[in-house]
Formats: C-alpha cells, structure tokens, sequence
C-alpha cells in the first residue's frame, strides 16, 4: 500500500517538530551497521605518475593484491584500475613528441589495509603523422578480456625501486584503532624502454576438442583479428629461454635437461554450473580469488581437505621449435627473443589441485568438464580461447565474431 501525501502543513508541523527535539535532545550516537560490507574502514593510495616517453595517450594504472601478482610473474587479476587522462598528463606536449619528463596524480580510493603492487601502461596513439603501418589506435577496453591488455606500442610502467628497478609493494598499514592509514607520495614510472614490442599472442587452436587418456598435442596458429574495437595483429609467437636469475644462461627449474620457455600455457577448468560461458571454476565473481565454500576436489592420495580447489591440466610447449629458434649456428642458446609462426602445446592427462601455486597437488581423475586454454608471454601480455570473440557471446556484446576463438577442451 502506498503512503499517502502529506500536506505542506502537515510536513511544516513535522519539521518544527523534529527541529524542538533536535534542540532539547543530544545528537543520536552513530554505530556500525550489521552489514559487513558497509562496515569496512578503508583507507588510499596516492602519488604521481612520472613519464618520460615520446608515447602519447591515456595512462591505466591497476591495482593488484601483492600476494597475486598479474602475469608474467603470475595469473593475478587486478583489484581496481584508474585512467588519467592524456590531457591531464602531457598538457601542452600532447601534440609534439618530446620525452619528458611529465607528471600528473592519481588516487586509487576505498583501499583496504594490505600488501599492493602498481603496474600500467600508456595506451599510446601510433596512428600519427611519423607512423609506421600498421598502427594502433588507444584500444584499452576494460570490460572485455579481448581488449583489456597492452598492445604493440604501449609503455609499460609500475611502482619500483628507483635503484634496482624491481617492482615494490606497498604496504596499507592500519593504526591502533584498526583504520587503515593512506598511502602518499608513490610515484609509478613509466619510460621507453617498457615499450611493448608485439601485439598480444592471439591465437587459434587446430585439434581436437575431446582430452583422453593419452597426451593430446594441440597446434597453436597466430592470428590476425580485426573488427570494431578488436585490433591484434601479432607478427607470431615471442619466445624466449627463461632467465629468472639473470645469469645470462636458460633456467631448468624443474631438472629435467629441458630448458624453460616462454610462453607458459595454462589450461584451466571452466565452471559448469551455467553462470557464463567464461567463468572459471570456483571464481564466479572473476576477482582471481577462489570462492568461499565452493568446489573440493579428491587428491590422489585419496584425501579431501575441503577447501575450495583451482583445477588444471599438466601443460606446457613441445620444445622443439622454440629452441630451434633460440639456437644460434654454433649451437649455442640465444637469450634474446625469436619470434615464430606456430607453438605445439602438450596436454597430459593429469589433473592437479594449483590452489597452493607452488605446490600443485594431483588429482584422483580428470574432472569432466570445458577447460580454457591461457597463454602468456614474458611481456605479461596475456591470450585464451574460449573468449568474447566466440559467435555466441560476440553476437550479445557488440565484438565481431569469430568462431576459432569458441574452442575448448573438454574432458568427457
């Protein structure tokens, strides 16, 4: 039932009213609500970006949890983002190429205590008078993962350590009340020498959908895509030996005579309870986080901890033709990266618990199911199939479709 109109008397009686409690009463106390939601004390991350690029365009800066660090380091997604705009950042240098150096602030709000890292880009226009074709246009879209990463061009840049260069991680600490204390002065950096050299590995899978019981080899052909607002056109595949130690010669981490690569692949369960065709198991709402009270799954050894599982398939490349093209006439390894026109990737029947990275745990059997397949480059630069592109989903968001970027793999 409807509450009825008051008259302008009636409301005129109520406000004298409330205005003579007012005055013969003190101030209600204010309490925290039930609803934890709201109750949450947060604090911010300040400071200024410092370019110095001959690069034009907006800046993304992201937010990530330290713990969960964004590719290549990890497969972090970020908390938040923010875009200062290009106007805001170069002024009057907008239209010229100078390099420098440019500053502007930038706010992350409604930050919890806790440990964080600061990466971004410059989402560079290559389209001007001095371009060489093919250019790009700034294509940062956050609400696709088809357009939400850096392409060919873009400057990347990050909170670090002046002296050393490595990324920091910044600290919300919390007084002796338990209310987050802002976070001031953070400078994130970006120069030329993070320009992205290639767009993002796009890419198609030619195979068969259905995994065995039997290590299945998947070809993996670049591919150009092209359509409204989605421009990849990567040259091919960059491959590199991975140099964790910067010691000048390829990582073995694991001891098995193989060098490791770049790209790493990996294939995830996709979740099967109709949420979205895209949602990954047990990360419904897509913050990287697994979901509370969600999915177990049974290790080998038979035991089941009930805590929710990050389900994966062994992968990783056929290393024969990276390191036919990472080897130099004599034989030797090149540490610098190749560039090459298909990778075959190798999927072992074998299911592992990764909830715990650095200890992934297998599992009993092969969960049925549709599983994604992620590749990411030592740029950070990120690509998987299923995505938007897929005709089913393309046809509801406005992106050209295009059925290669529709496959999955499926465990019957």
């Amino acid at each position: 039932m409807s509450r009825p109109t008051l008259s302008w008397t009636k409301a005129l009686g109520g406000l004298a009213l409330t205005s003579i409690i007012g005055l013969g009463c003190e101030a209600p106390p204010i309490v925290p609500t039930a609803d934890g939601r709201q109750n949450t004390h947060t604090a911010r991350i300040e400071g200024n970006l410092v370019v110095q690029s001959r690069a034009r365009g907006n800046a993304i800066v992201f937010l990530y949890d330290a713990d969960r660090p964004p590719p290549p380091q990890g497969t972090g997604r970020p908390i938040a983002f923010t875009v200062i705009p290009s106007e805001q950042l170069f002024g009057p240098a907008l239209g010229g190429n100078l390099p420098g150096p440019f500053t502007a602030p930038f706010t992350f709000s409604l930050v919890p205590a806790g440990r964080y890292t600061l990466r971004g880009f410059i989402d560079a226009d290559t389209c001007g008078a001095t371009a060489t074709q093919p250019c790009h246009r700034p294509d940062f879209n956050p609400w696709y993962g088809v357009t939400s990463e850096p392409n060919e061009g873009d400057v990347g840049g990050a909170a670090v350590d002046p002296s050393t260069g490595v990324p920091l991680t910044l600290e919300v600490t919390a007084d002796a009340d338990g209310l987050p204390q802002p976070l001031t002065g953070v400078s994130v950096s970006f120069a030329d020498s993070a320009r992205v050299p290639l767009d993002r590995p796009a890419f198609q899978v030619l195979g068969d959908r259905m995994m065995g019981s039997s290590t299945k080899v998947l070809r993996l052909q670049r591919m150009t895509l092209q359509g409204n607002v989605v421009d990849q056109r990567p040259p091919g595949f960059m491959v590199s030996y991975v140099d964790a130690n910067r010691d000048g010669m390829p990582d073995d981490a694991n001891k098995d005579g193989v060098p490791d690569l770049w790209p790493r692949v990996v294939v995830r369960k996709l979740d099967g309870t109709g949420h979205g065709p895209l949602l990954e198991e047990n990360d419904l709402d897509r913050n990287g986080v697994l979901d509370a009270g969600s999915l177990s799954c049974l290790h080998a050894d038979s035991t089941l901890d009930g805590k929710p599982c990050l389900v994966v398939l062994a992968a990783g490349l056929v290393p024969d033709g990276p390191i036919a093209a990472l080897t130099d006439e004599q034989g030797n390894p090149r540490m610098t990266p190749a560039v090459i026109q298909e990778l075959q990737v190798a999927v072992r029947p074998l299911a592992l618990d990764a909830a715990n990275a650095a200890a992934p745990a297998p599992l009993k059997e092969l969960p049925k199911g549709r599983y994604t397949l992620v590749l990411i480059q030592s740029t950070g630069q990120t690509w998987r199939v299923p995505n938007e592109l897929d005709p089913v989903i393309a046809s509801g968001v406005g992106l050209p479709a295009e059925e290669s970027q529709a496959f999955v793999l499926e465990v019957p």
